[in-house]
């Protein structure tokens, strides 16, 4: 918002940490006199307030403050400087807000468009960013597409692929590898694979539940890999005593034996699940032996001290990351890097997701990996275009199968981002067949790509998907990858291959990350090695500026800014001008030790 209100011509004031801190604690001597000795030396007339995490505890940090502000006649009917004040959080947060305020304070939930965001603070349409004032065609040409198909409910008429003929499905010796050619062989691609877990306080019934639906999920013969939604308890103490433990919801699993389970219930489907956050050596053994592991996924940079997810240091946990590669090809089973989508999450920009999936697919390479699972989240950020996901997605595409030859192999796995759904369900399933479209357009004149894709629960912004749910969501995605593909090859609808704005912005893109990458190489020695991955991260070559860094550890990673440019993110400097990769790069080599 800061950057987008920047390019609409105001001057905009982040506060600092010491503001923040005072702030949690307004009640204490001093606090309030330094928040508004800020507000006043800055000549702030609107001040705007984040808070994402827990309802009651962000609604109490606000009304304290506006208690404050109007206890001190701060507020312009009252004589003061504050025209306005506005308030961002989770949708419950707002509501609290809103109603201990009688509606005077206005509230983001989260689900704006930066448009509606500019209009909602009454920025004028004269200076608006005429970018975000531009229709997309493509993306309302999908859009269009997926509600016609919706509303005409086809989609509850579609029959299972033909997946499951082969000598070896669902026994112990089956393979994601003997899927995927068998598949390929009947023209039946993509393989299905959906993320899914009930939520149940109680640790036994939870499982009991679950086992249910992996019956369920066997039986409808629609999903290939069933994802477990593990807790995270079971990724962070796997294994251990987890009396007076908070468990957080996912599927509570804290043994082999329950895992074993879990995989003869799920027969003919093959099973992953996720990473742990500690001992990830140990716990891809335990999932190779317990679940014969479709594939394993591992998030390298991710799942420790950055994230708060695990309790390793970020160089213990990239150790632990190439010593679990370094054992899993012994097993000859694909790797699934799970990267740059987690720094996206935190603020990146574009060009940063497609080096952080290069590297690690480029390490997972030269460690020995025959086989790699590429994923490419698509809507990550929500506000990206269409055109921009395309030449993202390519570009990603492309860097990577320059290091395919005849003993490295590359699955693409496309999906929809975490965020990107709507509360209204029927709007959501607009979306995902929308997003299915976009899938197919990243190589669309290719009928096995994706090879994989990604099932996002159409319910996901309101509720846990249940297995009717995600039977219904397989079937969306299935027709609309059907019925589009059907439209393109009658005419019907534009071939995104041959189109001139994707090709620039591609073109742009590959060359910016292939030169920067470059740069990388040559600058630092041993990069594909965990001290490598590690050096990149604390200089700052991967910008994560949304990063909750408390203690600071990680300053060159957190300094950069970014902001939506032209459907996509850039970083950006101080007055919201891009900075090219390779610039950035420049700088900061120039100052490595």
């Amino acid at each position: 918002m800061a950057n987008l209100l920047r390019d609409c011509g105001y001057k905009v004031y982040v506060s600092k940490d010491d503001v923040n801190e005072a702030v949690e604690q307004i009640h204490k001597i001093n606090n309030y006199s330094l928040v508004k000795k800020w507000i006043v030396d800055n000549k702030i007339t609107r001040l705007g307030f984040s808070y994402r995490l827990d309802p009651k505890e962000g609604s109490d940090y606000f009304m304290s403050l506006y208690m404050h502000l109007k206890g001190d006649n701060m507020f312009e009917g009252q004589g003061g400087q504050l025209t306005q004040i506005f308030f961002a959080g989770l949708p419950d947060t707002c509501d609290i807000v809103r109603g201990k305020t009688d509606g005077d304070v206005l509230v983001f939930p989260g689900n704006e468009s930066p448009i509606e965001s500019l209009t909602m603070l009454k920025v004028p349409e004269y200076l608006l960013p005429q970018a975000l004032n531009q229709k997309n065609p493509y993306d309302d040409m999908r859009w269009n597409f997926a509600k016609k198909l919706i509303e005409s409910e086809m989609f509850k008429l579609e029959l299972p692929q033909d997946h499951y003929g082969y000598n070896n499905c669902g026994t112990d010796s089956d393979t994601y590898i003997e899927r995927l050619n068998y598949a390929r062989s009947k023209h039946a691609l993509p393989i299905i694979r959906t993320h899914s877990g009930p939520y149940n306080p109680n640790r036994l019934e939870a499982l009991k539940e679950y086992r249910s639906w992996c019956r369920e999920l066997a039986q409808s013969q629609l999903l290939d890999v069933l994802s477990i939604g593990s807790s995270q308890l079971t990724q962070s103490n796997f294994g251990e005593d987890w009396e007076g433990k908070p468990n957080g919801g996912g599927v509570p699993v804290n043994s082999e034996a329950e895992y074993r389970t879990i995989k003869e219930e799920a027969r003919p489907m093959l099973v992953r699940t996720y990473s742990g956050t500690k001992d990830v050596p140990g716990l891809a053994k335990i999932h190779e032996r317990s679940l014969n592991i479709s594939w394993h996924a591992l998030s390298f940079w991710w799942f420790d001290e950055l994230d708060g997810r695990g309790h390793n240091s970020l160089l213990d946990n990239l150790k632990e990351h190439f010593e679990a590669v370094r054992w899993i090809v012994t097993t000859g089973k694909p790797v699934e890097p799970n990267v740059p989508h987690h720094f996206a999450f935190r603020g990146a920009d574009d060009i940063t997701y497609i080096i952080s999936g290069y590297l690690a697919a480029k390490a997972c390479k030269k460690i020995g990996v025959k086989h790699l699972i590429l994923q490419n989240m698509l809507n990550t950020p929500k506000y990206t275009t269409g055109v921009q996901d395309l030449a993202k997605g390519r570009t990603l595409l492309k860097l990577v199968r320059e290091l395919e030859d005849e003993t490295f192999h590359v699955s693409l796995q496309s999906r929809a981002g975490l965020d990107y759904f709507a509360p209204d369900l029927e709007e959501s399933k607009v979306q995902l067949a929308a997003v299915t479209c976009l899938m197919d357009d990243l190589e669309p004149e290719n009928d096995n790509s994706p090879e994989i894709i990604h099932v996002v629960n159409y319910s996901e912004a309101v509720r846990l998907a249940t297995p009717p749910i995600i039977k219904d969501s397989i079937k969306i995605t299935l027709c609309s990858l059907h019925e589009y593909r059907m439209a393109r090859a009658l005419g019907k609808i534009p071939n995104m291959k041959y189109d001139n704005e994707v090709k620039e912005r591609e073109d742009a893109l590959y060359t910016e990350a292939k030169d920067s990458i470059l740069m990388m190489e040559k600058a630092v020695p041993n990069l594909y090695t965990p001290e490598g991955f590690y050096k990149v991260f604390v200089e700052g070559f991967l910008p994560v500026p949304y990063l909750m860094d408390q203690q600071r550890k990680f300053p060159k990673a957190t300094m950069w800014h970014t902001a939506i440019k032209n459907g996509g993110i850039r970083v950006v400097d101080d007055d919201g001008k891009v900075i090219y990769t390779t610039d950035r790069y420049r700088k900061i080599i120039s100052q490595m030790q």
